[in-house]
Parts: C-alpha cells; sequence; structure tokens
C-alpha cells in the first residue's frame, strides 16, 4: 500500500531546485520508512486496519522529516490523504475532498483554541456505524505551525472541532514538547481512533509506533529512553 505522507514528500521534493541539506541529510536512509537502513522498520508496517479516514495537512517541509509520525497513522489508514498547508492558495483538491458527502470531517485540535460550538469530546455514533465516514483532519508540524495552520485556515471553520485529553505525558521524546501532555501525532492517532471505535487500529498503531521510536532512538543514544 502506498503511503500518503511519503508519496507527497517525494513531490515536494521533485519540486525543489535546491539540494535537501537538513541535519540528518547524509545519513542513508531507508526510502520505505525514512529511518537509516540499519534500523528499518518496514517489516514491521502492520496491515491497514482502520475504517476512519484520515487528512494530513502538513507544514511546509513537515514530510521531508523522518522524525515526522503522521505517517504511521497513514500506514495504518489506507484512506488517507496529504496536503502541504498555504495560507493563501490551499490545494484545490484538499478543498474538493472536504466537500465530499461521503466523508464527514472533523478538526484535532486543542477545545481551548476552538469556539465552544464547535468543540466534541466524542465521535458521533452515526459516524461509527452511518453511511458518512469520519475523515479526521491533522495539522502536522510543531506546535507552533499547527496553531497558526488552525488560526489561518478558513476553510476549515465550519467543522467540528475533536479535543484530546492525555491522562499521560507524550513517551515520543524525538522533539521537545512545549506543554508536559502535549502528544506527537501518531500519539494524538491512537487516540482518536480510540475515540472512532476503531480499537484494532488503535492497537496496531500503538505496536507500532512504539517500534517506531525504539528503532528511531536506537540511533539517539544521547536521548533516554525508557521501554516502561
Amino acid at each position: 500500500m502506498a503511503n500518503v505522507v511519503l508519496e507527497l514528500r517525494l513531490r515536494e521534493l521533485a519540486k525543489t531546485t535546491k539540494p535537501f541539506n537538513a541535519r540528518g541529510s547524509k545519513v542513508i536512509r531507508c526510502d520505505g520508512c525514512l529511518l537509516p537502513k540499519a534500523d528499518c522498520i518496514c517489516a514491521a508496517i502492520p496491515a491497514p486496519s482502520a475504517r476512519s479516514a484520515f487528512l494530513f495537512l502538513m507544514y511546509t517541509g513537515e514530510c521531508y522529516k523522518p522524525s515526522n509520525t503522521g505517517r504511521l497513522i497513514a500506514d495504518v489508514a489506507a484512506d488517507s490523504y496529504a496536503f502541504v498547508w498555504d495560507r493563501t492558495n490551499p490545494d484545490p483538491a484538499l478543498l474538493q475532498l472536504l466537500q465530499q458527502p461521503d466523508y464527514a470531517p472533523i478538526l484535532v485540535f486543542p477545545h481551548e483554541y476552538a469556539a465552544a460550538e464547535r468543540c466534541i469530546s466524542t465521535v458521533p455514533a452515526v459516524l461509527q456505524t452511518g453511511t458518512k465516514k469520519p475523515l479526521f483532519v491533522m495539522l502536522d508540524g510543531t506546535w507552533r505551525e499547527a496553531k497558526k495552520m488552525f488560526t489561518k485556515s478558513p476553510y476549515l471553520d465550519d467543522f467540528p472541532v475533536l479535543g484530546i485529553n492525555p491522562t499521560v505525558s507524550s513517551s515520543y521524546l524525538l522533539r521537545e514538547a512545549v506543554h508536559l501532555h502535549q502528544l506527537c501525532t501518531a500519539e494524538v492517532g491512537i487516540e482518536v481512533l480510540q475515540l472512532a471505535g476503531d480499537h484494532q487500529a488503535s492497537q496496531d498503531l500503538t505496536g507500532y509506533f512504539q517500534h517506531f521510536r525504539r528503532q528511531y532512538m536506537a540511533g539517539k543514544p544521547h536521548l533516554h529512553f525508557d521501554e516502561s
């Protein structure tokens, strides 16, 4: 199965006229998982099991990053889409997707930034059993970038906002979180799938994310890793 985030990365790389020289760019990486070849996790990619759909709206450059975990969700959710965010010229295909009658878009973001009338804490049961499929919109980037996308994307303003309230701190460790309970994209995806009643997919993503984190950090001995 093609991974929509990796496909987006290839399209963006094809458009650039400058070599990609970010930190770690000299590492010989697997094209399938972006980890160093010695730490490849391609053999552990789970079969797609999610009934829900996902839309990844990615800040410029996010799709290049080996530390990005949105692509892990895309491996579990066969029905997924990825676009680069543009403040003034959103992709027409993105706007068309958001209006498709088979989908019910739900923006995943903290409630403190949304109007009260938009906030939901559960996925409506009708979307779990009805003819419309929930399309979870994930704003993928740093916390500052995600807030910018949330406030400057008027085409998302009419959709409900699903808030995630984690009870434990993130185990990600690959990027510094602004808040103790701030989760990475894959961890948010795990919680979203649970709320959507997609329990098998949530379990699959949990195991896959843990394996990814373990393999990623194998090459980062300066970072503390706790298996508990």
